[in-house]
């Protein structure tokens, strides 16, 4: 259906979260909400180097089986889609809105269960946070959810085309609202109606635990608001990023994020 839009759809993925990556990265260096950073370029280079290792591992090890189970509910019309007969671009809009559902509730569950915890704290250990935090998560968490992500794309009948356009749009807005770009608050403050934006993220980044445990949309802002997990601070300065007792020393380095899970758990 969209194979003459995603002739490459890997490289143009790609293409686009690298262009969001390098203006953000500008844009933090000269409107920073959280000043004082010292260490960009070594904090960053480890962050995209986690990104980049544990996109090859999806791609080597789930690439192959995402293509199987989708266009095997597809041939059967299995799939809530699949048995709702609608055009094109109401299809993909749906596609797009129950996917990003899935991904708020995937999101809640790390939080709540202990062993998905382990994985998904080495992202909350990042006590300095911008635009390549949105890269940095364990290979474990990248694993389990693309497992999970097998079990539910055939039910919810996506595609792979569909995946690839949520995902097209997912890796831009993950890095925008993982940013230390500072927005006048007006901006935020409309932009958020619609989608997840920096101030609303930087509170679920709080290492104060109820605000750690809010704010989990991933595109769309409104799950957090339909959900009641929407939190907000008046000062963003304020927030205490990163997680409680974590020495960012020894967790900092690739070596500490890869071992995290096996060697602490914060709430264990």
């Amino acid at each position: 259906m969209f194979a003459s839009v995603f002739d490459d759809p890997g490289t143009l993925k790609a293409a686009g979260a690298a262009v969001a990556l390098a203006i953000l990265w500008l844009v933090e260096g000269v409107l920073p909400m959280f000043e004082g950073r010292s260490a960009r370029a070594g904090h960053g280079a480890r962050n995209l180097a986690l990104g980049v290792g544990n996109a090859a591992v999806a791609a080597v090890i789930f690439a192959a089986a995402t293509l199987f189970v989708t266009e095997g509910a597809r041939a059967r019309g299995f799939g809530l889609l699949h048995l709702l007969e609608l055009p094109a671009w109401a299809r993909i809009g749906l596609a797009i809105v129950i996917f990003d559902a899935w991904q708020y509730l995937w999101h809640r569950l790390n939080h709540r269960v202990r062993f998905l915890w382990r994985f998904h704290q080495v992202h909350h250990s990042d006590a300095e946070l911008d635009a390549t935090s949105g890269l940095r998560f364990h290979t474990g968490e990248i694993v389990l959810s693309s497992i999970a992500r097998l079990a539910v794309l055939p039910v919810l009948g996506v595609t792979v085309a569909e995946l690839l356009v949520y995902e097209a749009i997912l890796l831009p807005i993950i890095l925008f609202h993982h940013s230390n770009v500072r927005l006048p608050g007006r901006v935020d403050r409309r932009l958020r109606w619609l989608i997840v934006t920096p101030w609303m993220h930087w509170v679920h980044h709080s290492d104060h635990q109820p605000e750690t445990d809010s704010n989990y949309s991933s595109i769309f802002s409104f799950w957090d608001r339909a959900f009641g997990s929407f939190r907000l601070r008046s000062e963003p300065r304020e927030i205490r990023l990163g997680l409680e007792n974590v020495d960012r020393s020894e967790w900092g380095t690739l070596r500490g994020m890869l071992s995290m899970p096996f060697r602490r758990g914060r709430r264990e």
